[in-house]
């Protein structure tokens, strides 16, 4: 039996960025760290920038999106709607080194650095409220989960959610990540250095090609109707190459929805045509 957490419910960025950006954003301002300057800059590789930048005018606060090169043009756009101020830059991932450089042009223009890859605001916001939602909407069902089944990214959320269910059932819990050389929006490889990843006890992690990533997308819609993201894509066929080891109930963690991904898509489509 499988359940999936559909994140493409939450109102701002349509992901599970939303927890996150909404944690980060008011701890930041209960402390005095964006009041006096009212302006963000981010590295982000796409849902936490739409949340942010959303947020952001909710709060007065201006904000600027540093993006990788790869990032789709529909998040972009999105980025603009929201009157961001967007910067693409050359780096093709965020690394360590992207990260540096976008809390380096904060300090010079004396705006404020969040950054979701290290503040533990974000951790904090999945274990205690991300991973408590979920525990109690199984629990209304009777259900305990077996497996839980996250993508890697900042690590915030399979991090959180991990360390919520190890210390009260005995969950095992799947990472994902690309394969090498393969890129998948909103997930990462380990070289990156997640900063919670190490601590959470996860017990396995399964590389997706995007390929499989794309297919494990149009799988769902074809079978439940249901249209999501990449990143929720590789979590699908990545439950699909360990499920025999992996019995019971398994919950997966579905980030997004597939509309910032059409081009993608229609690439995949074409090709196969």
């Amino acid at each position: 039996m499988s359940f999936a957490k559909l994140e493409f419910f939450n109102p701002f960025s349509r992901s599970i960025k939303d927890r996150a950006v909404f944690n980060l954003v008011m701890k930041a301002l209960k402390r005095g760290d964006i009041n006096g300057t009212r302006r963000l800059f981010e590295a982000t590789s796409g849902n936490v920038g739409i949340a942010m930048a959303a947020i952001s005018n909710i709060f007065n606060v201006e904000f600027r999106a540093y993006l990788p090169k790869p990032t789709p043009d529909a998040t972009v756009t999105l980025l603009k709607v929201l009157g961001a101020e967007v910067v693409k830059t050359d780096f093709e991932v965020i690394d360590r080194e992207m990260i540096e450089f976008v809390r380096d042009e904060a300090e010079k223009a004396g705006a404020v650095n969040l950054n979701q890859f290290e503040n533990d605001d974000n951790f904090e916001a999945h274990y205690r409220y991300t991973a408590r939602e979920i525990d109690e909407q199984l629990r209304s069902i009777g259900v305990s989960p077996d497996v839980i089944v996250a993508g890697v990214g900042t690590s915030g959320h399979i991090a959180g959610i991990a360390k919520y269910f190890k210390e009260r059932y005995d969950t095992k819990v799947i990472g994902v990540v690309p394969a090498k050389n393969e890129k998948i929006p909103g997930i990462k490889r380990l070289e990156t250095r997640p900063k919670w990843f190490f601590d959470a006890g996860i017990d396995e992690v399964v590389e997706v090609t995007q390929r499989e990533a794309i297919e494990g997308s149009i799988q769902v819609a074809r079978r439940e109707g249901i249209l999501i993201g990449l990143s929720s894509g590789a979590v699908v066929s990545a439950l699909e190459k360990v499920r025999d080891r992996y019995p019971g109930t398994a919950i997966l963690i579905l980030p997004d929805d597939a509309f910032k991904y059409v081009e993608v898509f229609e690439k995949y489509l074409r090709e196969c045509q």
